[in-house]
């Protein structure tokens, strides 16, 4: 498994290379990667990365990101030598903890802070608070391994009485309805859902709630509120189960989907065809996002119902989570140098490679912006 990982990474960093330009990328290892990166005040000219701190800088939480997270270490770490990175996947939830512990100097999440989060944070951040950045955003893929069946469609309600076991069985007449042409086999639906707090969840849960709020009676949260099902750790986790069990069902990102040649739904949004899980559909959802942060928090409400032409609607913004005001004085120069090249031109550029979308023009001109303003 590991092997597999680090050979998914490389090939992942290959792509970013292409994108992106001329970026210094090394071997990555495994979920839980570091590297190495900044040098005071040099400029790396291949990446147009602006190096600065030294020493190590931890961060924790979404592992929605972590593919993309992976290649931005290890370009920073090509560029930049001095200050070592280490992010660790551990799922939104555990993210947001550890950071609002102090014991990180930036989060990553899936959602944005609640906020009570907020409120909590002004103790780590002395005389500010933490606020959301959006870096990352994609499609959240809802991936199916159904002996026979390389196409198929479904709605928000029959996705929900899935997720909610109050549709068991791949030959439903409600699956059938949205699959007439397809061979639909007399096998039980393994529905799998995260183990962890997740913000993949979260989003997930969100659209199913605001497309079907009929057949999904449950609150959106990181905590799996479902009926039944059975559960995995991290979005490797689940997409590991839906490759490995027949009748399988689970939602991932999509570069998880792509990493293990793993089939997607097409979604049904009312729209005048079902739409595709694609880097491209989800920046045409991404782009009606309206801002819901104050102040400096950049954080954006996503229209999961939308139904846009080529929209595909079960998306996600990742955040990176830090202090606008009171970081640590050892850790604020390389988080401010790390975070400027993850919303640089560059660091954007590589996503498309990874399956994931850039955050739109406007929203990442103030995200540079803010970045700029930390302290």
């Amino acid at each position: 498994m590991k092997l597999q990982r680090k050979n998914r990474v490389r090939a992942l960093a290959v792509g970013a290379l292409a994108v992106s330009g001329a970026l210094a990328l090394t071997a990555c290892g495994s979920d839980n990667t570091s590297g190495s990166s900044g040098g005071s005040g040099s400029s790396a000219k291949a990446a147009n990365i602006k190096c600065d701190g030294k020493g190590k800088l931890l961060a924790s939480g979404s592992t929605a990101q972590k593919n993309a997270m992976d290649v931005w270490v290890q370009s920073y770490s090509g560029a930049c030598s001095g200050t070592e990175i280490n992010y660790q996947g551990t799922g939104s939830g555990a993210g947001v903890t550890t950071f609002l512990q102090g014991q990180t100097a930036f989060a990553g999440s899936d959602s944005p802070l609640k906020p009570d989060e907020i409120a909590k944070s002004k103790a780590v951040c002395k005389g500010g608070q933490a606020i959301d950045l959006p870096m990352v955003g994609g499609p959240i893929a809802v991936g199916y391994n159904v002996p026979g069946v390389d196409n198929l469609v479904l709605d928000a309600p029959t996705l929900a009485k899935i997720f909610d076991s109050q549709i068991t069985n791949w030959n439903d007449p409600a699956i059938k309805k949205l699959n007439p042409a397809a061979k639909l086999p007399d096998l039980k639906i393994q529905a799998f859902h995260r183990s962890d707090d997740s913000g993949t969840t979260d989003n997930f849960t969100k659209y199913l709630k605001g497309a079907a709020a009929d057949a999904w009676k449950h609150e959106p949260g990181k905590k799996w509120e479902g009926t039944g099902g059975q559960a995995a750790s991290g979005s490797a986790g689940v997409s590991s189960q839906v490759q490995q069990t027949s009748g399988a069902i689970s939602y991932f990102e999509l570069s998880y989907a792509t990493a293990h040649k793993i089939p997607t739904v097409k979604i049904n949004t009312g729209a005048k065809a079902p739409v595709e899980a694609t880097v491209e559909n989800a920046s045409k959802a991404i782009a009606e996002a309206k801002p819901s942060g104050q102040g400096n928090d950049l954080a954006v409400k996503l229209n999961y119902a939308t139904k846009a032409e080529g929209a595909y609607p079960i998306t996600l913004v990742t955040y990176e989570i830090a202090c606008d005001k009171g970081n640590k004085a050892d850790t604020l120069a390389a988080t401010k140098s790390f975070l400027n090249y993850v919303a640089s031109k560059d660091g954007q550029d590589a996503l498309k490679a990874l399956g994931y979308a850039p955050i739109p023009d406007e929203t990442i001109g103030k995200v540079r912006k803010t970045v700029a303003t930390l302290s």
